[in-house]
């Protein structure tokens, strides 16, 4: 296997594990191709089995990957085994959608706690994890280790927010907010403009 992987088989490994998960229980006990894979997607198959051969070492000629195995390759190498705890900060109706989706999981990480300074959230429960007040957020995640962050926020909080996730030891940020954020150094912040996104598709369709 090849670790020096480029940044284009990166963003396509995701796919690949995606279209894999989704297959029938049945399905994922049996063997699968790259050609096949490739079809499902729609890419080049050739592209498919170069990328697919860079994390795993299970293909076998005219046989392809045991799909369980191959699942199991391309989660390890994308880090989706590991278990990294993640908090929420803001709890409009987005904020509280991930706290409820469980979907996460699959892929290595656990929302454990959402935060906010609103009375009627502060103390509830939201599919089984906490709300807390918002001046909580730094000790919390100091006592727990917390190192990946999600900011859905207004945009006139956005910054404070930033900041204090940074004061508390978080190294990744995930930012909801439409407003571009100043983050110390060692602090990676990674801007999720969902309208923009939308507006791109859209004009995509369209051409």
């Amino acid at each position: 296997m090849d670790k020096n992987i480029t940044s284009q088989t990166l963003s396509r490994l995701p796919l690949y594990f995606n279209y894999l998960r989704s297959l029938p229980e049945e399905r994922k006990k049996g063997n699968i191709s790259a050609t096949a894979i490739a079809e499902a997607l729609g890419l080049n198959d050739v592209q498919v089995r170069k990328d697919l051969a860079s994390v795993s070492s299970g293909g076998r000629p005219k046989v392809g990957y045991m799909t369980s195995e191959l699942m199991s390759d391309i989660g390890r190498f994308l880090g989706f085994e590991n278990r990294d705890r993640v908090v929420v900060a803001g709890m409009g109706n987005f904020g509280r959608a991930m706290l409820e989706y469980n979907g996460f999981e699959a892929y290595g990480f656990d929302i454990v706690c959402g935060f906010d300074h609103k009375k009627e959230s502060v103390g509830s429960s939201i599919n089984g994890k906490p709300v807390r007040h918002i001046d909580q957020l730094e000790s919390f995640c100091r006592e727990n280790d917390i190192r990946i962050g999600i900011i859905t926020v207004p945009e006139t909080a956005a910054q404070e927010v930033c900041d204090r996730m940074a004061e508390a030891g978080i190294r990744f940020i995930l930012n909801f907010a439409a407003v571009h954020l100043n983050a110390p150094k060692g602090v990676a912040v990674h801007n999720e403009n969902i309208s923009l996104t939308l507006a791109m598709l859209a004009r995509c369709h369209a051409s």
